[in-house]
């Protein structure tokens, strides 16, 4: 059976609003934590200095990485917006790790049947 649904612990995460330096310093952080489509050698790139740049990543949340919990970002230049996207014990995990990394502002969130959304930005804590 071809089974075409994202992985029920995946995480889609939109990052965008800031310079591609502190999309990297999220990504990272969150690297620290869980397996991703995003390696350490991906680096985001900012090719339009007058488009919006958005920055995409996927990450597992079933099991953290051992020792993460010593995982501390690098300093912010300020504020990121990201949109998060998975189901809802996906969605609850990984929220909580975003609070244990970043000072995290809820801006909105929508709940589906199956999937919850969360619009957020992030700051140094």
């Amino acid at each position: 059976m071809d089974n075409e649904q994202p992985h029920p612990h995946s995480v889609t995460v939109e990052i965008s609003d800031c310079p591609k330096e502190d999309a990297r310093i999220v990504f990272d952080a969150l690297c620290g934590y869980f397996e991703s489509d995003r390696c350490s050698e991906d680096v985001p790139e900012q090719f339009s200095q007058v488009r919006p740049m958005v920055w995409l990543g996927t990450f597992d949340v079933h099991d953290a990485h051992e020792g993460a919990g010593g995982v501390r970002p690098g300093r912010l230049n300020g504020a990121v917006t990201a949109d998060v996207q998975g189901g809802y014990w996906a969605i609850d995990r990984f929220r909580e790790t975003l609070g244990d990394l970043f000072t995290v502002h809820d801006l909105s969130h929508a709940s589906g049947d199956q999937e919850r959304e969360l619009h957020v930005r992030l700051e140094n804590r």
